[in-house]
């Protein structure tokens, strides 16, 4: 975890377009946790999904309900442990071999964007590869911030005198050379506790990446991800955002809402037990109402006795129930929506992911409260995925699976570079101490 005192989480090398791979991820949720094993080969690049460099087949595959987490972040670091212990274990079994590093999903703290910008002079008038460095290394040192860790950081294209975003600036002529980059950040306690929950498994941590990105880059097309969309994660306990732009991941938020709080307004409102509620909602949940859902009645199983008779209630009471919540859910995304880049899009939609997107009825309402046009999405282009991961709530690890295709997309300073911008290297530390004692 040394890297998180500079405030920058780990990062992969881009995978090589000539070889094979093999690639572990770890998703722990506040609902589930989920280990996939996989085996990247190379292929030729495609019209659709053209990031993908790597054919993604599923070789290892695990899957259990998890503790010690509330709304993504640490709370029990035992129970955790336990967690990853026992999903790790169920997908090395399936697969046949033992794992030493994973890549790691954070959907947890407090989700945050910034975009910046850097810009050098140039010296001779055409831009070479060396201006690059020199500008990304720029941009570089606007990375660290106090008490955040540094997912991910993107450039968003080049600009050469002040004009236009441009993604390819080798050889043009210029004096003043800049670049825009995205950043997004959470909350440095946050990480280190699940990167510690890890590391005490005796993993290594080969990346982090944001929770709602990954979802993205697994189930969004192409020209979805160019004309610009919002994804929209629902989980257990958080709902995350990434937008997209340009083909580029441009934003990040979040909010400790998800469908966790549904099932707890239906247990409370039926007055019935948790996992009735939960299986309730999974078997009828919807937040639209039917012409006869008056008159079809739903078994209560009641919280005392067992042998308590069971009480009944319609499907237009469960309706009445679940809908005021997922409208809240639906409002805080409008606002967050409103205040992002996604406003400037005016061809823009939604792709909801996540285990709450599943209810009947969601894409109609999210697209009646926000104004957009929005679907449910699946992971797209994994093979070898079993039934059950097939489904929206596992979009976040399948994305894990795509994201080393796309790291390239990424810059981030070495680690040396970083230790002379923030101050903590070794010469640094020296130097303060010649100044403080002398």
């Amino acid at each position: 975890m040394s890297s998180l005192h500079y405030g920058v989480t780990p990062k992969m090398k881009p995978l090589s377009l000539k070889r094979a791979a093999h690639v572990a991820v770890l998703d722990i949720g506040s609902s589930k946790a989920v280990c996939v094993i996989a085996r990247l080969r190379p292929q030729q690049p495609k019209e659709t999904l053209r990031h993908r460099t790597h054919t993604v087949e599923i070789i290892g595959y695990g899957h259990t309900q998890s503790r010690g987490i509330k709304a993504g972040s640490v709370s029990d670091l035992g129970l955790v442990e336990q967690t990853i212990r026992h999903v790790v274990d169920l997908a090395e079994r399936s697969a046949g071999l033992q794992l030493e590093s994973v890549i790691l999903s954070i959907a947890a703290g407090r989700p945050g964007s910034e975009q910046i910008s850097a810009s050098i002079d140039v010296i001779g008038g055409a831009v070479t590869e060396g201006d690059i460095s020199r500008v990304l290394g720029a941009g570089g040192r606007h990375s660290v911030r106090h008490g955040r860790a540094l997912l991910h950081s993107i450039p968003l294209g080049f600009r050469v005198d002040h004009g236009p975003l441009i993604q390819d600036p080798r050889g043009m002529l210029a004096q003043n050379f800049g670049i825009d980059m995205h950043l997004a950040t959470t909350d440095i306690s946050v990480v280190r506790n699940l990167m510690l929950a890890v590391e005490r498994c005796h993993l290594s941590i080969e990346a982090t990446v944001s929770a709602p990105y990954a979802a993205g880059l697994s189930s969004l097309a192409d020209d979805e991800a160019d004309l610009g969309a919002a994804v929209i994660d629902i989980g257990a306990e958080t709902t995350t955002v990434a937008i997209f732009s340009g083909g580029r991941f441009t934003h990040h938020d979040g909010f400790a809402i998800g469908g966790r709080h549904v099932t707890m307004d239906i247990a409370r409102g039926l007055n019935t037990r948790i996992t009735d509620a939960e299986r309730i909602k999974t078997l009828y949940g919807s937040v639209l109402a039917g012409s006869s859902d008056e008159r079809d009645m739903i078994s209560i199983p009641s919280v005392g006795d067992e042998n308590e008779p069971p009480q009944f209630a319609s499907r237009a009471n469960l309706v009445r129930i679940i809908k005021p919540r997922v409208e809240e859910i639906l409002e805080l995304v409008r606002d967050r929506l409103a205040a992002s880049p996604f406003a400037a899009e005016p061809r823009g939609r939604m792709i909801l992911t996540g285990g709450a997107s599943q209810l009947t009825g969601l894409s109609e309402l999210a697209a009646q409260i926000i104004g957009r046009p929005s679907r449910v999405a699946r992971p797209l282009g994994v093979t070898g995925l079993p039934e059950e991961a097939k489904a929206p709530a596992f979009a976040v690890a399948a994305g894990l699976l795509v994201y080393p295709q796309v790291v390239r997309l990424e810059h981030f300073e070495p680690r040396r570079a970083r230790q002379m911008m923030t101050g903590t290297g070794y010469f640094s530390r020296v130097g303060r101490w010649l100044k403080e004692s002398f």
